[in-house]
């Protein structure tokens, strides 16, 4: 867990209570999962390995949850949406960048499709009618984001976006973007693997293990043991 000093926006409301040194403020209670269908829009990969882009809020637990899905063969926590210049944690968390903390994907198609993926994000991993926040967690560097990364990600992405509004599954509008794929910058070395090396932390505790049990609960035949490397 990374030693520099914390910062952060702070939500407008008086249930958070700060704790530890983490990147990320304590939530109260993590979000209740959310059943929804799976895409109509699918279409086969015979591909060994594709990789995509997701932001969706804190990058411990959106990149804890991934690295558990079988199929995926590795998940990088870093930044996309900026520059290199800025592509790093202290700029990013004090929401001076266009970056939002985001995860690098790389999967079999074969076994879990891309069209999954989005799935389990919407269900469990993030509030797509949150604004440029997650739950405690506030500035665009905490938006909820999809990045494709090719014509047929994008497609398949923008059915779904249509399908899950149409269905209203939840009470507010979905405001998760599309975003046009652009460099991603890999995290610094104590932001990798977060959620494994530091599962006592009050923040994982709170918000990240009950998404992860949520996952697990949800899609047993999709959940791994083993973190994917």
């Amino acid at each position: 867990m990374s030693s520099r000093p914390v910062r952060w926006a702070l939500p407008a409301f008086s249930a958070v209570v700060l704790m530890g040194t983490s990147a990320c403020v304590p939530a109260v209670s993590s979000e209740k999962p959310v059943p929804v269908p799976a895409p109509t829009l699918d279409p086969p990969d015979n591909r060994v390995v594709a990789t995509t882009i997701l932001a969706g809020g804190c990058f411990w637990g959106v990149e804890g949850v991934f690295s558990h899905v079988r199929g995926v063969i590795r998940v990088d926590a870093g930044y996309h949406g900026g520059t290199a210049a800025d592509g790093h944690y202290d700029a990013v968390t004090e929401g001076l960048t266009n970056h939002a903390e985001a995860v690098r994907i790389t999967y079999d198609p074969r076994i879990v499709s891309y069209g999954t993926l989005l799935r389990i994000f919407f269900s469990v991993v993030t509030n797509p009618t949150q604004l440029n926040r997650q739950g405690p967690d506030a500035g665009r560097q905490y938006r909820n984001a999809i990045v494709p990364a090719n014509d047929t990600q994008q497609r398949v992405a923008e059915a779904y976006l249509a399908q899950l509004r149409a269905g209203r599954f939840w009470e507010k509008p979905i405001v998760t973007r599309i975003e046009t794929p652009r460099i991603f910058y890999r995290a610094e070395p104590e932001h990798l693997d977060f959620m494994e090396l530091n599962p006592d932390d009050s923040y994982i505790r709170q918000w990240d293990a009950p998404k992860l049990a949520n996952f697990r609960a949800m899609y047993p035949r999709l959940y791994q043991a083993d973190w994917a490397d």
